[in-house]
This record gives C-alpha cells, structure tokens and sequence, in this order.
C-alpha cells in the first residue's frame, strides 16, 4: 500500500519522524546528564530540545494521518496504525507536560514529575516506533507495489507501480 503524501517518490511521515523523535531522545540525555552533574545548561538544553520535538511530532503527525487515513478499514494494520498514532499522542502529551512544569521553574529546573513524564515518553516511543516499523516493515504500508530488492529509483519513471518488481 503506497503512501498518500509523499515527496519524490517517498512517505513524508517517516522523513519527518527521525526529528521529533532524536529531539526527544536528546532531552531524556540531557536529563540524565544533568541529573549527573548538576549543570544548568543541561537542564536548559532539554527544555528547548523537547520544545523543539513537540512542534516536529505535530508535524509528523499530519501526514501520519493522512496515511492511516488510507488503510483499508477492519484491517490488521489499521488497527495497529491507530495504536501507533494514539501512543505517539500520549507521547507528545508526556513531554508537553515535563515542558509545562519546566516552564514554571527558575531556569527551566525539571521536577521529578517533570523528570518521570519524559522517562515515560521516551519508553512509550520505543514502543510505538517498534509499532511503526511492524507498519512499513511486516505489512507493507507505505510501500509501493513496486517495491522490491531489485526496483528502480523511486525517482525514475518506471518504478510508479511497476508490476512484477517486488523482491521474493
């Protein structure tokens, strides 16, 4: 099943996942390393690094809709899509609320509850990258029919929906 929105030839969503993702994998770093060393650039960086992740999850969960939007209905992977769209929102939510209470102390100091929501973030988007890899790698979403260990460039005019090319 091919993906709805794409850019020359490829998915827009999981172009755009690597950086909400990264940006949040990097707070709970600088976190941790402040947690460590008791810095306060630390604890400065991760607060705008979250920040910066919220706006590109949003981002990226445009077009993720717009591509479950496309599974067929009563499907396996539509019910997987949804679970991976729902827990990346409860993913979001998690660390919109470690921002929130950052916000409200004296250099963006993150409370333990702060601290627990982004540690609960990043385990929960393990789990629902795991779920986005089941989507593209084990049923196809967001692949094209042409799509095989041996199909052209998806910048060539061949490969839009060429038969016959996927790898065995």
């Amino acid at each position: 099943m091919e993906s709805r929105a794409k850019s020359m030839g490829h998915a827009i969503h999981p172009i755009l996942i690597v950086f909400p993702l990264g940006l949040l994998a990097t707070s709970v770093i600088f976190d941790i390393l402040y947690l460590i060393t008791d810095r306060t650039g630390f604890q400065i960086s991760a607060a705008y690094t979250i920040g910066a992740g919220i706006i590109g999850g949003l981002v990226a969960a445009v077009f993720g809709l717009i591509d479950w939007s496309a599974i067929p209905r009563g499907t396996r992977a539509k019910r997987v899509g949804a679970a991976h769209g729902l827990g990346n929102v409860v993913v979001l939510l998690l660390f919109a609320v470690s921002w929130l209470l950052r916000r409200s102390e004296e250099n963006w100091d993150p409370n333990a509850l702060a601290l627990i929501c982004s540690f609960a973030g990043i385990i929960l988007a393990g789990v629902t990258g795991w779920l986005g890899g089941e989507l593209v790698e084990r049923l196809g979403v967001s692949v094209t029919d042409g799509a095989g260990v041996n199909a052209p460039s998806s910048l060539s005019r061949r490969s839009a929906g060429r038969p016959g090319t996927r790898g065995a």
